[in-house]
């Protein structure tokens, strides 16, 4: 018995270790020094001094705030879209169609991760293009005269995200809707409950931890995105990632980039909150 329990920590050690290491270094201390030269600005004398300067020019200067509510409010927007359009389909592949379709399909759900975040944005570049296949298709039919400015603009930035992030709404509510009894819509539809009376009483109320859970997955995903913003947005979508990235590459303005960063964890991390907090919702209880 003393053998056993002997092998079982020395396992749970040899486990435990490289996963302490690689959160210390890779996670812990690279943030610990951005948080530190996040409170340093440079003197007159070029030294480096503590301050709240670089927090303070967040929220003095408009088109950093502005740009933060612009970027959280899209995302939520992206969030919204990804549920709506997610939610049937995760309905359909746990409780309309066979096993075997719902895994070819879910297959192909999963080929947008295979390529990767860029390609499948130079994917949609080609799409949404004045020249792309979209325009050329609806002038081929005859349903427009001349190509409709689609790429770099919201539309398509917006696309890109919901794109990109939708999965992440999709699996978290097939693994709530699979674990909910058929049985509880049968019932309901014998005591003449109405579609909409499923919908709304059973079905939203019991996929609700896997809605919380999508909603919180993209919604980090998709305000944190860089790519879809830059490549698909163009210069008039500016995205508050974007901002951090020109402070870190552009003007080289670490400490500024790094406030900035945690600003946006921070602000991100409070909007989920609030979220919860109105959704009735516990983190604890989120996926279960």
């Amino acid at each position: 018995m003393r053998n056993n329990k002997h092998s079982f920590n020395i396992t749970f050690y040899l486990l435990i270790v490289p996963v302490l290491i690689w959160l210390i270094f890779m996670i812990v201390i690279p943030h610990a020094e951005l948080l530190i030269s996040s409170f340093q600005v440079e003197d007159d004398n070029g030294d480096m001094v503590f301050s709240f300067g670089n927090y303070i020019e967040f929220f003095t200067q408009k088109i950093y705030w502005l740009t933060f509510v612009k970027t959280a409010a899209y995302s939520i927007g992206v969030t919204l879209l990804a549920f709506i359009i997610a939610f049937p389909i995760a309905f359909y592949l746990t409780k309309v169609t066979s096993k075997k379709n719902a895994a070819f399909l879910m297959l192909l759900l999963l080929i947008p991760l295979w390529v990767g975040e860029l390609v499948t944005v130079y994917g949609w570049m080609v799409l949404l293009g004045d020249h792309g296949v979209i325009n050329h298709f609806l002038m081929t039919i005859g349903i427009i005269n001349e190509p409709i400015n689609m790429l770099y603009t919201n539309f398509s930035m917006v696309v890109g995200l919901l794109y990109m992030s939708m999965l992440f709404m999709v699996i978290p509510v097939m693994s709530t809707l699979q674990s909910m009894d058929d049985s509880l819509i049968e019932a309901a539809c014998d005591l003449g409950a109405s579609k909409w009376d499923i919908f709304t009483k059973i079905i939203i109320p019991y996929s609700m931890p896997g809605i919380t859970s999508g909603a919180i997955i993209v919604f980090m995903l998709v305000i944190g995105d860089y790519l879809a913003p830059n490549l698909l947005g163009g210069k008039n979508s500016l995205w508050f990632t974007e901002q951090i990235y020109n402070d870190f590459l552009q003007t080289f303005n670490w400490n500024e980039g790094a406030a900035f960063g945690f600003l946006l964890l921070m602000l991100s991390s409070g909007i989920i909150w609030l979220a919860l907090k109105l959704s009735g919702q516990k983190l604890e209880k989120v996926g279960a």
